[in-house]
């Protein structure tokens, strides 16, 4: 073989393991990267299942006080205001 096709040979075969190395690297990193995905998504479920547990906590102490204490969702009228356009001397 000649020399040039010696270096060919040496380079193209550099160049192929460079490639199989970077496509390695690059399918590890990816890997990584939607674990943490996954990792996050679970967290996000957790705080959600979290959040929702102290919402119906909270729903069932309102409940349960409105049941104790006379709690009215209306607002009363106020004694004494001048009606629409009266005139209050």
């Amino acid at each position: 073989m000649s020399r040039a096709s010696k270096l060919t040979l040496f380079g193209t075969s550099c160049m192929a393991a460079a490639i199989v190395v970077g496509v390695h690297y690059s399918q590890r990193a990816e890997k990584a990267a939607m674990h943490a995905g996954v990792v996050r998504d679970i967290e996000q479920q957790r705080v959600k299942k979290e959040r929702q547990a102290d919402f119906e906590m909270q729903k069932a102490l309102e409940e349960e006080y409105k049941k104790l204490q006379q709690v009215h969702d209306t607002v009363p009228p106020v004694v004494g205001s001048a009606g629409a356009g009266g005139n209050v001397a």
